[in-house]
């Protein structure tokens, strides 16, 4: 555990890879679904947003790329 973290410090969140966005209909998609679609995005998901605040956000911002860590 000590190594998994000490790895982490170290070389950043690229050692574990991100997970991948969920696909279809977001009014199908969990609510931690939404939060990491949000997150993803730079759009940072008020962790007290009900189900509803958070579709709106997501239907609102369907276009917007997801950010990467890669540089220009």
């Amino acid at each position: 555990m000590v190594t998994a973290v000490a790895a982490y410090t170290i070389f950043g969140s690229d050692v574990l890879p991100a997970q991948a966005d969920p696909t279809g209909d977001p009014e199908n998609w969990t609510m931690d679904e939404m939060r990491r679609w949000l997150r993803a995005r730079g759009l940072l998901p008020n962790e007290a947003a009900t189900r509803e605040e958070l579709l709106e956000r997501v239907k609102a911002n369907l276009r917007i790329p997801r950010k990467t860590s890669a540089g220009p």
